[in-house]
This record gives structure tokens, C-alpha cells and sequence, in this order.
């Protein structure tokens, strides 16, 4: 199978050759090495920087909203839904940090203060005070399933520009609507 880019090679570039490549003799070796300056610095757009950082935002906001439910739930199950809250905190936390990085590889920069997050986020508050195991669940599912669309959002508007982060961003759906399947079933 021909690379995509040889068929863009230069006229008369030997087989093989990826657009940007020469043909370096050494002696009597012959190399296909890139120079310092046609090694490309990957960069992202600015619409793929803000979709991303909105899906960082709303991960922040489930991580939080997550441990408020956490520290106030009361009520029958108590304990395994205790404990399933902080499988769901860092499955947010941990994509948070991923979609972070991924930013910053991407030459951006981030930004996950809390004054950010109060102002950007686009999942629904969370009320305060004790609440009840089945309202939890309840909560918990809507808040899963509106940072899951966040994601299924800028998964659609970055696949064409940087198919590895709508690759990463398909991981981080998978998880979260598994986590919102259970927390349904919970109320079943």
C-alpha cells in the first residue's frame, strides 16, 4: 500500500519518500532524516482549544458535584452508593487531567479555576444539604449524561482537525455513560 503523502512527493524523489523528506547521503549511506525545521509542531486551533476546554470545565464541575453527593447522601444503600460516588469523582477527575494534558500538548494553555468552572460550566447546579439515595442516583445520571453530551459536542467538532483527541474523547464518553447506566439502575 502507497502512504497517503508519498503520492505528494517531490518529481523524481526516490520510492518511499514522505513529502518534506530528501534524500540525505552520508558516506556512502543514504538517509530519509527530517531536518530540525520540517519536524512540525502540532498546535490546535482555536475552536478545538475551546471545545476541549469546555469538556475540561464540565469534567471539573462532575468531579465536584460528585464529592457534594458523596459527603451528603443519606438513605437506604447508603454505603455502596457512598462508594460508587467516588468510582464516578475519579473517573472525572482523572479525565479532567487527561483532557488538561492533551491541551497543553496541543500548544494551549488551560484554564480549571473555580471561577472558570462556576462561570462556563453548562451542568445543572447541585443542590445543597442531605439528599436522599434515590435523588442522588437521579442527579448523578442527569449530571453524567449532560457531561457526556459536552464531550459527544467536541468529539464532532475536533474529529476532522485531531482525530487522536476525538479518539481520547471517545474513551471518556464510554466511561461516563456506563457510570450514568448504573446510577439509573439504581432507581429501578
Amino acid at each position: 500500500m502507497v502512504h497517503p503523502a508519498a503520492v505528494d512527493a517531490a518529481p523524481g524523489a526516490p520510492p518511499g519518500l514522505l513529502n518534506g523528506e530528501s534524500v540525505t547521503t552520508i558516506g556512502s549511506t543514504v538517509t530519509k532524516r527530517r531536518s530540525e525545521d520540517d519536524v512540525p509542531l502540532i498546535t490546535a486551533s482555536p475552536a478545538l482549544t475551546g471545545a476541549l476546554q469546555q469538556v475540561l470545565v464540565d469534567l471539573i464541575e462532575l468531579h465536584l458535584q460528585g464529592k457534594q453527593a458523596h459527603w451528603n447522601v443519606v438513605g437506604r444503600n447508603f454505603r455502596d452508593l457512598h462508594l460508587q460516588l467516588d468510582d464516578i469523582v475519579d473517573t472525572a477527575r482523572e479525565a479532567a487531567d487527561t483532557v488538561a494534558e492533551r491541551i497543553r500538548a496541543l500548544g494551549a494553555a488551560v484554564d480549571g479555576r473555580s471561577d472558570m468552572v462556576a462561570a462556563t460550566t453548562t451542568l445543572p447546579a447541585f443542590p445543597g444539604g442531605e439528599q436522599d439515595t434515590a435523588t442522588v442516583a437521579s442527579l448523578l445520571d442527569t449530571r453524567l449524561r449532560a457531561t457526556a453530551a459536552t464531550l459527544r459536542q467536541a468529539r464532532d467538532e475536533v474529529d476532522a482537525e485531531d482525530p487522536p483527541t476525538a479518539d481520547l474523547l471517545h474513551a471518556i464518553i464510554d466511561d461516563l455513560e456506563k457510570h450514568a447506566w448504573m446510577m439509573r439502575a439504581e432507581n429501578r
